[in-house]
């Protein structure tokens, strides 16, 4: 007899299949990153090719990377209104 639980996928949990409020917050937040990983990259290209996220081959990652944990912990509110807007366009669709 295994003392291992194995995880079972309902469709509840299943990838893809979660509501519909949850899939436009995910969406919010990873525009959010987008934006301000452009804004990272654009305020670090005027610091020379010593910058902050200017260093080859990595910087570009680092900034992704930045950009997905500052969304991720609260960013700077473009997530919250994006999401805000999609959830009322979603309702006042006929």
């Amino acid at each position: 007899m295994s003392d291992r639980v194995t995880a079972v996928a309902t469709p509840a949990t299943a990838p893809g299949r979660a509501d519909p409020a949850t899939r436009i917050r995910e969406a919010a937040v990873e525009f959010e990153a987008v934006f301000l990983a452009q804004m990272l990259r654009g305020m670090s290209s005027g610091l020379g090719p010593d910058g902050l996220l200017n260093k080859e081959p990595f910087g570009s990652l680092l900034a992704d990377e930045y950009a997905r944990l500052i969304a991720r912990s609260g960013g700077v509110g473009i997530a919250a209104a994006t999401q805000r807007e999609l959830l009322r366009l979603q309702e006042t669709r006929p």
